[in-house]
């Protein structure tokens, strides 16, 4: 997809960290944006700053956790701009807690319900609306490195569910000579705000199970800090599109990682895990 001049692109997650990166990539390209979020006033002031910079772009409150809330986001974005063309499913949540069978019936509830089953509800929305308009389109799905490695627990499987999830789509868009293509995002450490998500929580998983034992969170705050810049991450995204390519990997410190893991498989060893990268 190379000629993004006036197309349309919807961001989850987009008032802040890599979604709002990818927003501004994408209004640099000349697109127009649709920028949703479940952080009411962030999303308001997110969007006020583009516009003010010239940007055109379109707000729309929405839980992705939520079908009705992404089919009214698609409803609205087709309302206002006719059509779509760029699909961000970039909405997700953390929960820290460690070991697994710690971890509450609602972290698993809120957590795959954000990071898996808001995807699925935004290829449910979106995706045969932009096969039906019969036009160069594209889906981008932010998982993550912990998606392709041993350890993640909780937030490990959602995404590592969703890069197979945006594999087989890949194949069957493909084999069925669709024109739509997607793209998963794997990114290591990017300077976001992803560990204070329990800021947007709903009250109906208000159970938490524990962080880990000895887990500063201020030390992690520190790491993140230290990480990629979102808006790098959003130029990577974009120009991914333009290649049509579709594993997005941002850190390759953690290709070591990938194959260590891929090696293990293949051999039929069992799981252990390198040292992270930085520590």
């Amino acid at each position: 997809m190379d000629d993004l001049e006036n197309k349309v692109a919807v961001i989850t997650g987009a008032a802040s960290g890599i979604g709002r990166g990818m927003a501004e990539a994408f209004v640099d390209a000349g697109m127009r944006v649709v920028l949703s979020d479940v952080e009411e006033a962030v999303l308001h002031s997110t969007t006020a700053e583009l516009r003010d910079g010239g940007a055109d772009v379109h707000a729309v409150l929405a839980d992705v956790s939520k079908a009705e809330d992404v089919a009214s986001l698609a409803e609205s974005t087709l309302s206002t701009y006719g059509a779509v063309h760029v699909l961000c499913n970039n909405a997700g949540v953390f929960a820290g807690t460690k070991p697994s069978w710690k971890s509450t019936l609602d972290d698993w509830a809120w957590v795959l319900g954000v990071n898996l089953m808001g995807v699925v509800h935004g290829i449910h929305a979106f995706l045969p609306v932009m096969i039906e308009q019969d036009e160069e389109a594209h889906i981008v799905n932010t998982a993550s490195v912990a998606g392709l490695m041993t350890g993640g627990s909780l937030y490990g499987a959602s995404k590592s569910a969703l890069v197979t999830l945006s594999e087989t789509i890949h194949l069957e868009l493909v084999g069925g000579g669709f024109k739509p293509r997607i793209s998963v995002l794997c990114p290591g450490l990017v300077d976001t705000n992803i560990l204070d998500c329990r800021r947007n929580r709903p009250a109906r998983f208000a159970d938490a199970g524990p962080w880990p034992e000895g887990w500063s969170m201020d030390a992690a705050r520190r790491a993140f800090a230290l990480g990629l810049a979102p808006r790098a991450v959003g130029d990577a995204v974009l120009q991914a599109m333009r290649e049509e390519r579709f594993y997005i990997l941002t850190h390759p410190e953690f290709t070591e990682h990938l194959t260590h893991r891929t090696t293990q498989i293949v051999n039929g060893d069992n799981p252990t895990l390198l040292p992270m990268p930085g520590a």
